[in-house]
């Protein structure tokens, strides 16, 4: 009887390449197939480490017959690696599709195992200053339909809340939030672990005034605790 494969969830940096740890490394190394968000951004990774695995792109347009493919390889024993453009695969990622799909085929059967490692959501935490033993993490921002909606809650929720956003929207993004809680404590972290990782830091209104955010590189905003 073969055994099920393992599909490792394998965290990537985030910026800094020196933030994969070893154990991330043994595992794309030892994997028979690299799934991932953009083939590309991990053939740049695998290259600098002198990796050599085979890699295949995984991301939000992967339709049922991918998903149907891996299953089908971790049911013949195969040792896969799912990783994203950066950090955590499946927060805020569709990998979360794969690994609950994977959950649902498999069964008890299904092993899949977390290589911890670089996050965005929990290193702007980190250095927020704010109370997180509960908080509300609500990704990125919808573009159009239920964007205003996202914002709300996010202004009406009384504990700490993290958001992604690109530097096409933050601007907007800020304005907007300006507009519901002007008072309201907030961290904008920009390109962590990067050469130009920059930590702003005071009201939503403060940090919404033109030229306070350089709308360069990628963003998390961490909006404190509702006084």
């Amino acid at each position: 009887m073969v055994m099920t494969g393992t599909l490792y969830i394998v965290a990537t940096p985030i910026g800094n390449l020196q933030d994969l740890s070893p154990r991330a490394i043994a595992t794309l190394r030892d994997a028979s197939l690299i799934l991932a968000e953009d083939t590309r951004v991990v053939k740049k990774l695998l290259s600098h480490f002198d990796l050599h695995t085979p890699v295949e792109r995984f991301d939000a347009n992967a339709g049922a017959g991918m998903i149907e493919r891996v299953i089908g390889k971790l049911r013949d024993g195969a040792t896969l690696a799912l990783v994203s453009d950066a950090g955590t695969p499946a927060i805020s990622d569709p990998g979360a599709w794969l690994v609950a799909e994977s959950v649902r085929a498999l069964g008890p059967e299904a092993k899949i195992v977390p290589i911890a490692g670089p996050s965005a959501v929990t290193a702007a935490l980190s250095i927020s200053g704010f109370h997180s033993d509960i908080f509300t993490f609500y990704g990125f921002l919808p573009h159009k339909k239920g964007r205003t909606a996202r914002l709300n809650a996010a202004a009406e929720t009384e504990h700490t809340v993290v958001l992604f956003e690109s530097p096409h929207r933050i601007e907007k993004t800020l304005a907007e939030l300006k507009a519901i809680c002007p008072a309201r404590r907030a961290v904008v972290c920009r390109e962590l672990t990067k050469m130009f990782e920059t930590t702003e830091r005071g009201t939503v209104a403060e940090l919404a005034m033109p030229g306070r955010i350089r709308a360069q590189g990628e963003f998390v905003i961490v909006l404190g605790p509702k006084n």
